[in-house]
């Protein structure tokens, strides 16, 4: 009689389906977020400061609500070096 090890069994990995659910989800909201703020033409011009992309972050992570009605927009100052 031949004697086996746990570790000769092969492994069975559980399969997640909730996870895999959520990460779509994430995904979906984030692509919803992207979606609209390439339809407010965030992209577009080439002046870049810290309240564009603030604003493209923001409406980003708003994902679905930028469809109802949310609109983000941030406004920053960032403090003048000393001289």
């Amino acid at each position: 009689m031949a004697w086996r090890s746990r570790t000769d069994a092969p492994v069975m990995r559980r399969r997640r389906p909730l996870g895999r659910l959520v990460s779509l989800l994430l995904v979906g909201w984030l692509v919803i977020g992207l979606i609209a703020a390439w339809q407010r033409n965030y992209f577009s011009g080439s002046d870049t400061n810290c309240a564009k992309i603030g604003t493209i972050a923001v409406t980003i992570l708003a994902g679905p609500l930028n469809y109802a009605g949310v609109n983000p927009k941030i406004d920053c100052t960032l403090p003048q070096p000393s001289k």
